[in-house]
């Protein structure tokens, strides 16, 4: 298992950490998204490390930014 932690802005409430958490959960390979809304952390446990661009994606189409990783 891999775990790895990015950091998201633009997320303010349960429906943007559902949004989220759905968009990322769609990556191969993802066992678990969770979010901490109040630092705009998320932590991905995946089977395999996840490539920044997949998340960077997930992110971007659940209408948020990644900032970091």
């Amino acid at each position: 298992m891999s775990e790895s932690v990015f950091t998201v802005s633009g997320m303010t409430c349960g429906h943007c950490v559902s949004s989220v958490t759905e968009e990322i959960s769609q990556i191969d390979g993802v066992r678990n998204v969770s979010v901490e809304l109040d630092a705009g952390l998320v932590t991905v446990t995946s089977d395999q490390p996840v490539a920044e661009d997949d998340v960077r994606a997930a992110v971007t189409e659940a209408g948020y930014t990644l900032v970091s990783s």
